[in-house]
């Protein structure tokens, strides 16, 4: 049984976290769907791999889109009308979306043996990467003489 977890708390005491409830607020929300079925791997410290299982669909009929920390994959069947004596290889549309951290992009995408394979990588820019800090030893403070009372 799931629990509502309540943000309210923290939208008092934070600044600048905006996107992040939008998250939590969506993940409560969302009834998660089963298909595609799908596996997300860590391939490195900023490597990542998502691999969706399509099969019946043609890489044609897969559109993969990026936008906004937002990785979207859609599978649109073509109208092919077939006669099944049984069916059970699901060929239905769906639209799958997973949320990107700041700075992952997607590298690339293959489809192979029913397999869409999409690579995510974390390129922080330069600017944004932690850097250290000369301490310069002399100081501009002037001192104040007390006199002894």
């Amino acid at each position: 049984m799931r629990t509502a977890f309540d943000v309210t708390p923290l939208w008092r005491s934070s600044v600048g976290f905006d996107r992040l409830f939008d998250l939590l607020d969506a993940a409560q929300q969302q009834s998660e769907a089963h298909y595609p079925h799908y596996n997300i791997e860590k391939l490195g410290e900023d490597r990542y791999q998502v691999s969706l299982a399509l099969a019946g669909f043609r890489p044609d009929e897969i559109n993969v889109t990026a936008e906004q920390n937002v990785l979207t994959v859609e599978g649109r069947k073509t109208d092919e009308k077939r006669e099944y004596l049984y069916q059970g290889i699901s060929e239905r549309h769906f639209r799958r979306q997973f949320n990107l951290a700041d700075y992952v992009q997607v590298r690339n995408a293959t489809f192979d043996n029913g397999l869409l394979r999409i690579e995510l990588v974390r390129e922080i820019p330069e600017a944004m990467k932690p850097r250290r800090i000369a301490i310069d030893g002399q100081s501009n403070v002037q001192r104040i003489d007390s006199k002894a009372a």
